[in-house]
């Protein structure tokens, strides 16, 4: 398997990934607490009337704000049932050991807090791929994975264009980190989550040029069905990479997360 498909330019859809994490209006004021870990801002929407074991949806990326909360159609359904909802906002990082690390700090915090010990992890666009890092180091600490239009595989992350951030984050050369893609990249890293039945759900666009379906979504659902995982894809037919109903008001979504909390 080729491990190093030609890297794609973004520099024209850079504004398209920035505007989907942006909140879709104004922040509703629910019970939020605000708390540092390791000198990070962390970020915790509790329901009025917590679920059984309070369960929580852990959203990246989390750019001093959470934007899931701003999406109505699912941070009412969330609430409603009880579902907490928190992120922990290390900025533009990129899935690197080091900054996985600082979130299971994160992690830590909030089961220390009361909060359940198994989140659901949510990851929208590069947040995906901040997400499934920690997922892999940490396959039974987790719920249930969801993403929309994830980056899932570093192969497909456009290092031309963004170059000296995932370099930061790595703290490591170009080609130091494509020397180890099977140690570095968690869609390679997938035995875990499988091991321990972690059901998985992600809505993706068939034409997203920013994090290509091929490339990510695609390639998790064949590598998941092929270890016997549990895996729902809703490939949404000839939309791309951008804010609107069909990634933003999924009821497949809901419903699964709803589920996966109750589980």
């Amino acid at each position: 398997m080729n491990l190093r498909p030609p890297l794609r330019s973004i520099a024209l859809l850079a504004p398209l990934w920035f505007a989907s994490v942006a909140p879709a209006q104004a922040e509703p004021n629910p019970a939020k607490e605000t708390f540092e870990v390791d000198g990070h801002q962390a970020f915790v929407y509790a329901a009025p009337k917590p679920a059984a074991g309070k369960p929580w949806v852990w959203y990246a990326p989390t750019l001093k704000g959470i934007s899931l909360v701003g999406r109505p159609a699912y941070y009412e359904p969330l609430m409603k049932a009880g579902i907490g909802v928190a992120g922990f906002d290390l900025g533009e990082v990129r899935g690197a050991p080091g900054s996985t690390a600082k979130f299971t700090k994160f992690y830590d915090e909030m089961v220390r807090r009361g909060w359940s010990a198994k989140p659901i992890l949510l990851g929208q666009s590069r947040g995906g791929l901040m997400m499934l890092s920690w997922a892999v180091e940490n396959p039974a600490k987790l719920r249930a994975f969801v993403g929309i239009y994830p980056v899932l595989n570093l192969t497909s992350w456009p290092l031309k264009n963004s170059k000296p951030q995932t370099l930061a984050d790595f703290g490591m050369k170009e080609e130091e980190i494509v020397a180890q893609l099977k140690q570095l990249n968690p869609i390679e890293r997938l035995d875990g989550l499988l091991k321990h039945k972690v059901p998985v759900f992600v809505v993706h666009g068939d034409t997203d040029l920013v994090v290509p379906y091929d490339d990510n979504t695609k390639l998790l659902r064949e590598r998941y069905e092929a270890g016997g995982g549990k895996i729902e894809v809703k490939v949404i037919k000839g939309e791309g990479h951008k804010v609107s109903p069909s990634f933003f008001e999924c009821r497949e979504l809901v419903d699964f997360v709803l589920a996966a909390a109750k589980s």
